[in-house]
């Protein structure tokens, strides 16, 4: 009998409850075991709940009970989760987690605590909800040198941008829409400054590259300077607009960054819209790689911290080594890499954009005829940022992803 305890009762952990409980005898034939939740942690009281009479509001009672092989942390938030899960570890439990802030924080350092104790840190559903990502780079992938990881991370972003395109609306519409659906927060500055996506690309550009990838140090723009203006443009170059995440390996340094970028019709994450997320992972032999399916969501995370659950049953008191160091990885700077940039500027600005940029290819939209727009040359962010300093009337740029 595996028997599993679940810190915090609220969206994912309500939902771990329930795929375990309505999947229970298919997840028990797969595991070759029965399979129990024994406790649910929570500060609160869930009056007539399912799960009521196995609420409690002390985590050691969790901690001291030698029959709970594995604590699922679905808390949220650095603390108490890190020492809950650390705790659980040093005790022998493994932990399986939905916490993006924890791993990207603390991910090396659990890690090496699970692999001392000979039980296993999890953590599948902090990156991509539903969508299998952190496995597949752990397994299937390992044969591969992974050179490049850009996805659309975000679904909160990714609605509010495709709602956009589509239906022209305004930044400012589509976040009170968003929030009034439950997609966005009351504060959503997680997701629209880019905080959320930073941290979801930090722990796979850690599994990327075997050590650590601090997210305090990748360069993070969200999406709140993007205007439907910026989408008529997009439209009339056959292009769209999407916060990406992304990792790449330049000479033995990892380029990470997120921000808005445009691009083509033919790039894989075109067609990525909505709620839905998107990663395309390319290795040295495999070429690309697509991960697509819904990235948030109550059911579709939970889902995935009972993957690892199983995982965790299948290998009781065995650790499966994941390569992820301690030791930081060198980062490039946004600075020095080169790319195309689009630019808004003010219509009687285009003599001072053609000194500046040279002999741009100057973009028309009939209903904004009070400005234009052109895509630069291939150029690094620091001559972007030098030029535009010598430029008057610039209203906004994306950069350009091919």
């Amino acid at each position: 009998m595996v028997k599993v305890a679940v810190l915090g009762y609220g969206n994912i952990g309500s939902g771990v409850v329930t795929v375990i409980q309505e999947n229970q005898a298919l997840i028990e034939k797969k595991i070759d075991n029965e399979i129990e939740v024994k406790y649910v942690l929570d500060l609160r009281d869930f009056p007539g709940d399912p799960m009521e009479k196995k609420l409690v509001h002390d985590v050691n009672v969790i901690l001291e009970d030698p029959e709970i092989n594995i604590v699922c942390e679905t808390m949220g938030g650095v603390e108490p989760a890190y020492t809950f899960s650390k705790k659980a570890l040093l005790a022998g439990k493994s932990v399986c987690t939905s916490n993006k802030e924890l791993v990207a924080a603390h991910g090396a350092e659990l890690l090496e605590i699970a692999g001392k104790q000979n039980v296993n840190y999890m953590f599948e559903a902090s990156v991509g909800g539903g969508i299998p990502i952190i496995r597949p780079l752990n397994n299937s992938l390992t044969p591969e040198k992974i050179e490049a990881i850009t996805g659309i991370m975000n679904g909160t972003t990714n609605y509010m941008l495709t709602k956009m395109a589509k239906e022209g609306c305004s930044y400012e519409d589509v976040l009170k829409e968003a929030q009034e659906k439950g997609y966005a927060e009351k504060n959503p500055a997680a997701d629209v400054e880019g905080y959320d996506a930073c941290r979801k690309i930090a722990i796979l550009s850690s599994l990327m590259c075997g050590k650590t990838v601090d997210y305090n140090d990748i360069y993070t723009e969200g999406i709140t300077k993007i205007t439907d203006k910026d989408f008529k443009y997009a439209k009339e170059l056959g292009m769209s607009i999407k916060l990406l995440a992304m990792s790449k390996d330049v000479d033995g340094e990892l380029l990470a960054m997120v921000a808005p970028f445009m691009i083509s019709e033919t790039h894989p994450l075109f067609a990525v819209n909505d709620v839905f997320n998107g990663i395309l992972v390319h290795g040295n032999m495999l070429d690309d790689a697509m991960f697509y399916g819904r990235g948030a969501g109550k059911l579709p995370t939970a889902s995935a911290v009972v993957s690892d659950v199983m995982e965790c049953a299948r290998n009781l008191h065995h650790n499966l080594r994941v390569y992820w160091s301690d030791e930081k990885m060198t980062m490039k700077n946004v600075s020095d890499t080169s790319k195309r940039f689009f630019v808004r500027m003010k219509a009687d600005a285009f003599a001072s954009a053609r000194s500046a940029f040279g002999m741009p290819e100057k973009i028309v939209v009939p209903e904004l005829p009070d400005e234009f727009a052109f895509i630069t040359n291939v150029m690094t962010e620091k001559e972007y940022r030098q030029r535009e300093q010598s430029v008057d009337g610039i209203l906004g740029m994306i950069r350009v992803e091919a």
